[in-house]
Formats: structure tokens, sequence, C-alpha cells
């Protein structure tokens, strides 16, 4: 069975799907990614085939247009209109309106059987209702899309139109959802559970011993940066944690080791490593609220600290201080004092770390994507009939 996995070009979307991605092809399925050029590289470095679609958006200024105001930043320059949802749906439209044709065109072509698409990833579904196969949107964090539902009818209309669709059902055939149900926001519909398999690029992992004292990490993914460098407060958050008590490990890219700024005698900076392979060992994150960090979090059972910049960065960082696995630290409180309370704090919280504890059950108890390859198999299935011409 073909399988066509796609996302627009914002990395960690795509690496929500690389495990399933993998999933399929060691049960024998022939897939393939499709995406905008600029997220060839990811692709490569997941070592999956990948075909470029559409052209690329701006979508770091369109990110960086929202970004929450604050007082130690000010207002984005590009203030929202109409409220902060319309604008996040009007990037993913563009993105949509720069991939939908040519992917409607791939999926024509090389006729999958099935159509894998992140939930912001609308081309995904529009390309599986042209070729009538089904679509099945996975998850990356909490579903903030489907309270959006309401906005997509009349995003979605001018693409369905040009390809003959009326009546696009955003949420297609099946939902795969990686996030426990304690963080997810509440559903009409039956998702499908999987087991979260942190996929967080290549690299190395880094040796790290054994320690008496509570070790911290400290990362800030790779969407502010992108976004404003200014806003990257990882070197600054080191900085305040930085002491005799605790022992600091900051997890950058390359790139962002010069943005850390001086690095406080004893604090270790790992480079270009999979937070994966960074937080086995460690007691503490401390980051920006992105989906897939928090997410990575929850996998290896840590208690969070949170200063999240973007909309979606609040709401997931929300959702995790409300099951009380974490603090919402907002950026204008994030005092060096405030910072290293708030950090001591939570590694001597045990209720944060027992609810960050049942995360991680959740998560090791739910199916594994092998484990849901056979369902995807009868999906794909019920369609089987509709078009016997397929590979």
């Amino acid at each position: 069975m073909r399988v066509l996995f796609t996302s627009w070009a914002w990395p960690s979307h795509l690496y929500a799907m690389v495990p399933l991605a993998w999933a399929m092809r060691a049960a024998g399925h022939e897939v393939l990614v499709a995406g905008q050029p600029s997220l060839a590289g990811g692709a490569a470095h997941a070592g999956l085939p990948y075909a470029p679609i559409g052209s690329d958006v701006d979508s770091v200024g369109m990110v960086r247009g929202y970004a929450l105001p604050t007082r130690r930043f000010g207002t984005p320059a590009a203030a929202p209109l109409n409220g902060r949802g319309p604008r996040a749906l009007r990037m993913f439209q563009a993105n949509a309106e720069a991939m939908v044709d040519d992917l409607v065109e791939l999926a024509r072509e090389w006729r999958p059987r099935l159509i894998v698409h992140d939930p912001t990833a609308w081309a995904g579904a529009i390309a599986a209702a042209a070729i009538g196969v089904p679509a099945v949107r996975h998850l990356y964090g909490a579903d903030l899309m489907h309270a959006a539902r309401p906005f997509l009818a009349d995003l979605l209309a001018p693409m369905g139109e040009r390809h003959g669709l009326e009546d696009l059902d955003p949420l297609g055939a099946a939902t795969i959802d990686p996030y426990p149900s304690d963080v997810q926001v509440d559903v009409d519909y039956e998702p499908v559970p999987v087991k979260y398999v942190p996929y967080n690029g290549p690299g190395i992992t880094p040796r790290l011993r054994p320690t008496a004292r509570p070790r911290v990490c400290v990362t800030w993914g790779t969407t502010i940066a992108r976004v404003d460098p200014e806003r990257f407060l990882a070197g600054d958050v080191l900085r305040a944690l930085a002491s005799p008590e605790v022992e600091v490990v900051a997890a950058v890219t390359a790139a962002q080791r010069e943005w850390l700024g001086p690095v406080p005698e004893g604090v270790r900076v790992v480079q270009d490593a999979p937070l994966h392979a960074v937080l086995p060992g460690c007691d503490l994150l401390v980051a920006h609220g992105g989906a897939g960090t928090s997410l990575t979090g929850m996998a290896a059972g840590l208690p969070q600290l949170l200063v999240p910049q973007l909309p979606d960065h609040e709401a997931h960082a929300t959702r995790l201080a409300r099951a009380g696995a974490a603090v919402l630290l907002p950026v204008d409180q994030a005092s060096p004092a405030e910072l290293r309370e708030r950090a001591l704090g939570l590694l001597h919280d045990a209720r944060a770390g027992a609810a960050a504890a049942r995360l991680r059950e959740e998560i090791a108890a739910r199916p594994a994507p092998a484990d849901v390859v056979p369902l995807l198999e009868e999906v794909a299935g019920a369609f089987s009939a509709r078009l016997p011409d397929l590979h």
C-alpha cells in the first residue's frame, strides 16, 4: 500500500509523524513525504523519501506577527487582525494555497491509498478528497484546530472548488492522537491513541553521567529563535538557574550557541543533540512551551517550567499547568529571581512530580505506532472498492 505523508514547511510538524511513517515502511508499505521545498532537509534527516511540492511561504514572518505582546518585547509589528485565531488560520491557509495544486497532481500521479497530514496541513485533506482516498490527521499536540472548525469551511472552499469538491470534512477519516488525555482538549470524535515516540531530529547522544545534584535541562526549541532571536531566553534562564544547588544542561543547536551569551562556569552546553537523548537523567525541563518539546518532556516524566511567547505555546503550557505537571511563567514575570524560585520549587514539588509521572505512564501504555498500522490498513481498505485501479 502506498501512503502519502504531508506537512507544510515547519519541521516539528513533520517530526511528529516520522515514527508512524517508519512504522508503515517497516510493515512493508511504500511511503512518500510531500511538502514545500524548504522541508526537504528535515525529511532527508529522517531517512524518508521526499517530493517537493508548491512554493515556500514566509511562515516565520507570519508567526512573528502574532507573538504574544509583552512589556519586555512590546507588541509585534504585524498585529493580529480579528483576534489571534484567524491570523494563525490565514497562515495555514497561505501554506495550503501554496501546496494544494501540486499535491493534488502528485496524488493523482502516485496514487496513494491513504494520505496522512498534520492537522494544520489542509492541503492533505483536499488532496485526499480529490482522489477519493481517506485523509488521516496526525496531531502533534493538543487538537487546537478542533475549536477552529467554524472558520474552516470558508477558508477551504476556494481550494476545494478548484478541484471540484464541496463540503470538505477537515477532520477526515481518523485522527491519530499522541497527546495524553489529561492535557488534551475536549473533542466530539473518537481519536486513535498512539504512543508518543520522540523524534527530535538527528544528532549524537551526549553522555550525561549520574550526579548527586538535581539536573535541569534548559532548551528553547527552534521556533522562537527563528521568529525573533531577542525572544530566545535560554541564556537568561541558564544564568538565572546556575548555582551549586543544581546542574544545568543547555540543549541548543549549533546556530543558537552564540545567542546564549556568557555561559556560567559549571553549565554544560549540548549542541545538536536530540532532546529525547538529553532528558533521561534530568529532573526538570525549563522551556518555551512548544508542543514537541513539552511532549518529549512528558514522555520523560519531567515536571516543566514553561515561559510561552506564542499563542499555541501558551495554550499547551496552560493545559500542562492545569494537569499539575508544570508551572506557566509569563515572560514579563520571568525575572532571574522568579525563574530560580519557580525552578527550585518544582524540583521539590512532589505533586508536580507525581503528575508528570502519570503523564509518562499514560504515554508508555498507549499503542506503539506499529500497532496503529493495522488500523490504518483497515481505514484504507474501506475505500478500496471505490478505487479498484489503484496499486
